[in-house]
């Protein structure tokens, strides 16, 4: 039976319906199947299969916004059963995201923080328009292994460079990587600054993550 089941949760993500991935996550919870079971074997499949047809071109933004919408969903309705077992999800890594100050844009930061989050990421997510201090002041605060950094005005962007820069004044560099993102970020952008990593989608963002943190 829990084959079905797993089959179904991974199908209400790529349906991006979280109202029956939280119907199918209350479910495991009755039936008293294992929460982490039930996010691996189950909702992630639906995640990675995603994020996959996403990255051939196949599946669209809002496709990919609802999946991690329906993935965050199933997340919040197991997590007080997790509680209750004493179980938590290996944590890869902390990471403390942001758009950057005079910045307002929402959806590719709030997309990755949603995806960094489904594979594993303790992910504190400031908002938008947050100013350098504030950003590195809680990286260090949360002992965050990585700061993403997100941009799409060109005026903006010049802001990155700041963190990384902040971060070397604080002695933090060495511990604190750097992940960059945004319409007008490439890799020479990314060298230029000295950050340590970019990607153009919230996909690639997981990966790049995962590389950062040695995992």
């Amino acid at each position: 039976m829990s084959a079905e089941l797993f089959q179904a949760m991974a199908q209400s993500i790529i349906d991006g319906d979280a109202e029956v991935a939280e119907q199918l996550a209350r479910q495991a919870v009755e039936q008293g199947m294992d929460p982490l079971e039930a996010i691996n074997k189950g909702f992630v499949v639906g995640v990675n299969h995603v994020g996959s047809e996403f990255s051939c071109g196949n599946a669209f933004l809002p496709e990919l916004v609802m999946a991690g919408e329906a993935m965050k969903a199933a997340v919040s309705t197991l997590e007080p059963e997790m509680a209750r077992r004493g179980t938590t999800r290996e944590v890869l890594g902390r990471v403390v995201l942001a758009t950057i100050q005079g910045d307002i844009h929402d959806i590719g930061k709030t997309l990755v923080g949603t995806m960094l989050s489904a594979a594993g990421f303790q992910v504190y997510d400031l908002g938008v328009d947050v100013p350098v201090m504030q950003l590195v002041e809680k990286a260090r605060e949360v002992d965050a292994h990585i700061i993403g950094v997100s941009a799409l005005l060109t005026t903006t962007m010049v802001r990155q460079r700041d963190v990384v820069e902040a971060l070397d004044d604080m002695g933090l560099r060495a511990k604190i990587k750097v992940m960059v993102g945004g319409a007008p970020v490439t890799g020479e952008w990314v060298k230029e600054i000295g950050a340590d990593g970019y990607s153009e989608d919230a996909i690639g963002a997981v990966a790049v993550a995962k590389k950062l943190v040695g995992k």
